[in-house]
């Protein structure tokens, strides 16, 4: 398929590209969909980071404003679950052929490794997907800010996040027809219009980093390969 022009990718995937629309849990079709978009990432760029999330089981803050449990407690409930999806995500791409390793910031030891950078980076040079599993370890942090936090660590060329819809809208475009979608945006853009793409926090570290963000529909087929061959796709963040 001919090489892209990054080197180096962090995928982020929402918990809620793990299921149906409105869903909950693990569906077999999604996760099989996911496989095939990042082999198809495999093939274009040599080294794969993944950072999961967890919104198909359980939002630590949601949660704990729902129930009574403390926000602390709750969001190490939901980085515990960002491991069940990359442990499925794991054994489905191992599958298909491609070699894969789950490094979790929650010391797992009977299903992942723990995260240590020069690890997660001799994986990645040896063409193996690294997906990135609890978090950032603390809780009051999203995933959102963990895919900016290891992209910074692991000095990755690009950050996508792959979302259900074509990229970033100036409204909701299910409310609003007429929404214009934005084909390319500033961090500064971003936080000044107070987007809701990520947290502050991501868009900072990404900026303060200079790692460009792409927003696309990861289940429209093509998608990533456009991207990764900085071809117009999403919107593109930088």
């Amino acid at each position: 398929m001919g090489e892209g022009k990054y080197k180096r990718v962090l995928l982020k995937l929402s918990g809620e590209s793990f299921c149906g629309s409105g869903g909950f849990g693990i569906d077999g079709k999604s996760l099989e969909s996911l496989a095939v978009r990042i082999s198809e990432i495999c093939r274009v760029t040599p080294e794969v980071a993944v950072v999961v999330g967890a919104g198909n089981f359980l939002r630590g803050e949601s949660f704990s404003q729902a129930s009574r449990i403390p926000r602390n407690t709750a969001d190490y409930m939901g980085m515990l679950a960002t491991i069940i999806n990359a442990c499925a995500l794991q054994e489905t791409l191992e599958k298909s052929g491609q070699q894969t390793r789950v490094l979790s910031a929650i010391e797992v030891a009977a299903l992942c490794e723990p995260f240590i950078r020069r690890r997660a980076l001799r994986h990645l040079e040896h063409g193996r997907v690294v997906i990135l599993a609890g978090g950032t370890g603390n809780p009051f942090f999203t995933t959102d800010t963990c895919a900016a936090l290891r992209a910074s660590e692991l000095d990755a060329d690009l950050l996508i996040k792959a979302t259900k819809v074509d990229g970033v809208y100036s409204d909701d475009p299910e409310k609003n027809p007429d929404a214009k979608l934005y084909e390319k945006l500033s961090y500064e853009d971003v936080l000044n219009k107070n987007l809701r793409i990520m947290d502050h926090s991501a868009i900072s570290l990404c900026w303060d980093n200079k790692i460009p963000i792409i927003v696309l529909n990861i289940f429209k087929e093509g998608n990533i390969t456009k991207a990764i061959r900085a071809e117009r796709v999403g919107t593109l963040i930088c």
